[in-house]
């Protein structure tokens, strides 16, 4: 923890907010760790949230000392009075979908993580139900926010298997820019990472996190994706020796890391209490996973800078923190 470090002058225990004046609903409510911005607007489009018994709409003001209900169950926001950052890494195995609840009944990414008293977890972007590895999740709303709008170009990286014929004219049609039918899409670097003949793996990376994206953009190209793994999202990489449906928490070093690559001040991670350490030791236990041996080491796979904007093909001298998994 940075702050048990010495001669380090000790941050505020919570980055305090004004209650005086109004601010914007979602906002309020993200902070408060209720949802996203973009799941709450969701909720006012759809007459789902009201205020004081009236129903709202995206960008209606209000205060933490207003009424809040969804679904006519009562919202809890005393959180939204200030910030508290914390945040997960999990590695999602096939088969779980990245949403709260599913009217399927399929399991979902939220069903392994730690319970909160006063806050939520908020997944910060989406895998796909076929997609396996890293999806981070905070409590902070405005950090959820900012890491997955388009306007801060946070990178996320692949690792990929192709099934099919890929060529250089292939490669550069990807990088240059395809366009899908929600438009332009692009890789900003396309890397080969092992494999031989038509099943090859690759390491890519895009800007933006539309819906499928890495799949339909190789689709594009008449090839197929017979495996999907996310191995790095802005700054923070999948450690090796965290197995499949398993999670950890980050430690203060890397939540910093991942405030500063948006612009936000850092904010101290409270310190559990011995009940709250214990029951999420035990969950995490519990969580099920592939192995059950313990990797030496415990130090996070952290860039303490945000990563370069590649243009084109760009090299990719820290290839080597992110293992391609077997096939």
């Amino acid at each position: 923890m940075a702050a048990e470090r010495p001669n380090k002058p000790a941050r505020p225990a919570q980055d305090k907010v004004s209650l005086g004046g109004p601010e914007r609903i979602q906002k309020l409510l993200a902070r408060a760790g209720i949802g996203s911005r973009r799941e709450i607007e969701g909720w006012m489009e759809a007459g789902r949230l009201v205020v004081n018994g009236q129903p709202v709409a995206p960008g209606q003001k209000a205060t933490v000392e207003d009424r809040f209900e969804l679904d006519g169950k009562r919202l809890e926001v005393s959180g939204a009075a200030e910030v508290l950052r914390r945040v997960l890494i999990y590695n999602k195995p096939e088969g779980e979908v990245t949403t709260r609840k599913d009217p399927e009944g399929r399991p979902t990414v939220f069903d392994r993580l730690p319970r909160l008293k006063e806050h939520r977890w908020i997944s910060i972007g989406r895998l796909d139900i076929n997609t396996t590895g890293l999806v981070l999740f905070t409590t902070d709303g405005e950090l959820a926010n900012r890491l997955m709008h388009p306007s801060n170009q946070i990178d996320r990286e692949y690792a990929v298997r192709i099934f099919g014929e890929v060529d250089d004219a292939m490669i550069e049609r990807l990088l240059q820019g395809v366009l899908l039918e929600d438009g332009m899409a692009k890789f900003t670097d396309i890397s080969p990472a092992g494999g031989s003949g038509i099943n090859r793996w690759f390491h890519v990376t895009l800007l933006e996190g539309r819906n499928r994206e890495v799949r339909r953009l190789w689709e594009s190209q008449g090839v197929r994706v017979s495996r999907l793994k996310r191995v790095r999202y802005g700054p923070i990489f999948l450690p090796s020796r965290l197995t499949v449906g398993k999670w950890e928490e980050l430690d203060q070093r890397a939540v910093d890391t991942l405030s500063r690559t948006v612009g936000l001040d850092a904010v101290e991670i409270p310190q559990k209490t011995p009940n709250e350490k214990a029951a999420h030791d035990r969950q995490r236990r519990k969580s099920p996973g592939r192995s059950g041996k313990k990797t030496p080491g415990n130090k996070w796979a952290v860039s303490d800078t945000k990563p370069a904007k590649p243009a084109g093909r760009a090299s990719r001298p820290d290839r080597a923190r992110s293992k391609t998994p077997r096939g």
